[in-house]
């Protein structure tokens, strides 16, 4: 693809996050003259440019050729939109690496579980033998992969980043599922939609969910589908057999694999589709499908104590990832399925849980913001006040082959840094529980 010439062109870093700094850098080595902004007064950082700290310069704005907004700042924000109905440029980093990368990207976005997928469908690339790099909402900023040595690049897209991407041409994108998330900054899930299937821009092939007709592109047929429903055409499951199917027959069985659950079943086979139109051949697939055990905070097996085990799901951070989970595990559960619940919900339907809580969950454990508002879904609920409290509640409760598993259908920020904080706290009470009862036992 052609280069977008940036020498001596006057640009501006709009937040400077870990994505924010690499655009200052990736742009100051192309020669612009380079500013940045951000709306945080108290921000320490020591550039090379001139950098203004506060609320945004309208004037200076508007001035400038092309303005490199930051996925964390919504284009609604008043001097962003002043300045983009002016006529100034707006881009994200994403777009700003498409303008030079030569690489062909498998790209996936989704409410739930596109982590998950970049990283194993990244793995099936190196299986194979390929120079593969893995970044953008995971890992290694966009940008700081243009001048690493590659063959294929996978790319993990928020639906912030794919606000300001408009030439990105991947080889093989992919959107997940679509689920309430995020409906604080895009105002409602049309707009959220809309966002997301940005990925299939000028995409050359396209990989989609065959249960969820709010992934599939507008206006061209998806090259290849995928779902837990019956279908003789692409990726498909055997719920009698556990196993996954392509085209109909036998491909892998899910007691081959790592990952466990029927939603991980989903993401091994939206990654097995990206890749095979990417050339990558069956059998390293299958190789990196049967081996990849996971993400940290993505359905995660902590430990099993005295049959009881404890999963942490902390990424969970909406109702459709927290479903996918409950789905997922609840056939398989041989006692009790206790959910640790609650955080703040960002103004999100709760009401499509009450249905899971009813038939699946045996207890559910609330706390947070919004605990109170996720107890009342389910008949006999415990709220708590901390997630040691929860860990502690959750043993006294759990029977013979009990499963326990932190799924908060809530961002963490209510009560913590972040979900991985959220996700060690966990582990930590896991652990000084598994202590706690080596200790009596001794």
């Amino acid at each position: 693809m052609a280069s977008t010439p940036l020498v001596n062109k006057n640009i501006i870093v709009v937040g400077l996050g870990l994505t924010g700094l690499s655009c200052v850098t990736f742009l100051s080595a192309k020669g612009a003259n380079v500013s940045a902004m951000d709306t945080r007064a108290d921000l320490s950082v020591t550039l090379k440019v001139p950098v203004f700290l506060g609320e945004l310069d309208v004037k200076r704005l508007c001035a400038a050729d092309m303005l490199v907004v930051s996925p964390g700042l919504s284009l609604k924000t008043p001097a962003l939109k002043t300045a983009s109905d002016a006529g100034v440029k707006v881009i994200g980093d994403i777009e700003l690496f498409a303008m030079f990368n030569t690489k062909p990207v498998l790209a996936v976005t989704g409410s739930n579980g596109k982590s998950t997928v970049a990283t194993l469908a990244y793995e099936m690339c190196l299986a194979a033998g390929k120079k593969a790099l893995l970044g953008g909402n995971i890992g290694i900023p966009a940008l700081e992969l243009l001048d690493k040595d590659s063959e294929i690049i996978v790319l993990e897209l928020s639906s912030f980043q794919l606000e300001t991407t408009y030439t990105l041409r991947p080889h093989v994108a992919c959107m997940l599922n679509l689920s309430d998330d995020h409906l604080d900054r895009h105002g409602d899930m049309l707009s959220y939609q809309r966002a997301k299937l940005r990925v299939y821009r000028d995409a050359r092939f396209s990989v989609c969910n065959r249960d969820d007709a709010s992934t599939w592109p507008m206006t061209i047929n998806p090259d290849v589908m995928f779902g837990l429903s019956s279908s003789e055409r692409g990726l498909s499951w055997d719920k009698q057999n556990t196993e996954i199917l392509l085209d109909g027959k036998a491909f892998l069985n899910s007691q081959d694999c790592m990952l466990v659950g029927e939603h991980n079943m989903l993401n091994i086979q939206a990654a097995t589709a990206m890749t095979m139109l990417a050339g990558i051949p069956l059998d390293a697939v299958k190789q990196a499908a049967k081996t990849f055990a996971g993400l940290e905070h993505r359905c995660q097996t902590v430990a099993k104590i005295d049959s009881v085990r404890w999963i942490n799901d902390s990424k969970a951070t909406n109702v459709g990832a927290t479903i996918a989970a409950i789905d997922g595990l609840a056939p398989s559960c041989k006692g009790k399925l206790i959910l640790i619940a609650g955080g703040d919900g960002k103004g999100a339907d709760f009401e499509p849980l009450r249905e899971h809580f009813e038939q699946q969950v045996s207890e559910l454990i609330t706390l947070g913001k919004d605990g109170p508002a996720l107890a009342k879904l389910k008949n006999n609920s415990h709220q708590v006040s901390s997630l040691n409290e929860a860990v502690k509640l959750a043993d006294k409760l759990a029977d013979k082959n009990a499963t326990v598993m932190l799924s908060p259908a809530c961002a963490s920020l209510d009560m913590f840094k972040n979900y991985q904080q959220r996700g060690e706290l966990f582990v930590v009470a896991i652990n000084g529980l598994a202590q706690n009862k080596k200790g009596a036992q001794s």
